[in-house]
């Protein structure tokens, strides 16, 4: 285990604390070592391996929080035998309340999704399409609470080439600019000090991390490129990175303070 510790004024307000969860669960599959990336390529595409076990421990992990961001959810394909793992880890780790939103597919073989588990019931939620080189991702958002003053959580898994980061990035700026209380969690491909980065500070209130946690790879993690990121009206408490079991990344949890009245 990983451990960092970030923390902010108390605002005075009545504060509600929620622990958050950023997992990119690689659909289960096993990955200790760059060789396994050639060496055990077909556990991506195939239903082999022990994925069930891998999902029941990131459920157990997933399940000591309140709201949950997934990135590379199987939403039911062969590989996964036909396992919307979403649901799956809904029901493991004792969620009321989950959804989805499909990305990629290849074919029948794999799948891939953006998921949202949570304890609290939301009001809305919808997804959106990112733009990109290639098709293939989004971003998924969440509305908890009424009006302007409601929290909102977003969970996208962002492209790997600068560019297309670029214009994901300001894609969701100009989703989130008007949310007063905002979080938007997931795998960003890259360090949060980036220059495509800037785009998100400049045009939302969302805030760079006090300090990085490296994620990546999990066998050995020396860059931070999972994240979760908030308002500067929310109160981060704490930071730390788990294993989501053999995937390639750690979890990202954290503890935020969140006004009640965004809850309400």
């Amino acid at each position: 285990m990983i451990a960092r510790d970030e923390a902010m004024p108390d605002s005075g307000q009545d504060q509600r604390r929620l622990r958050l969860l950023s997992a990119n669960i690689q659909a289960g599959s096993s990955t200790r070592r760059y060789s396994d990336y050639a060496t055990r390529s077909w556990s991506h595409v195939l239903p082999a391996g022990n994925k069930r076990g891998s999902l029941d421990t990131i459920a157990q992990l997933a399940g000591e929080h309140d709201i949950v961001g997934l990135q590379e959810s199987d939403p039911g394909s062969w590989r996964s035998g036909f396992t919307n793992q979403t649901h799956y880890l809904a029901e493991r780790g004792g969620f009321d309340y989950w959804s989805h939103q499909p990305n990629r597919r290849v074919g029948n073989l794999a799948s891939s999704a953006n998921g949202l588990l949570s304890k609290l019931e939301p009001v809305e939620v919808t997804d959106h399409a990112l733009p990109g080189r290639i098709s293939g991702r989004g971003v998924l958002m969440a509305r908890f609470g009424d009006g302007d003053q409601g929290l909102t959580v977003a969970v996208a898994h962002l492209s790997l080439g600068a560019q297309s980061r670029r214009a994901q990035l300001a894609y969701i700026a100009e989703l989130l600019s008007d949310h007063k209380h905002a979080v938007l969690m997931g795998d960003f491909n890259c360090m949060p000090d980036r220059p495509e980065m800037q785009t998100l500070y400049k045009h939302t209130r969302l805030q760079p991390p006090a300090i990085c946690v490296p994620t990546f790879p999990s066998w050995r993690p020396q860059r931070a490129i999972d994240h979760i990121l908030v308002t500067d009206t929310l109160t981060l408490a704490g930071a730390r990175a788990f294993p989501a079991a053999f995937s390639d990344h750690l979890a990202l949890s954290v503890e935020l303070d969140v006004p009640e009245k965004a809850l309400r």
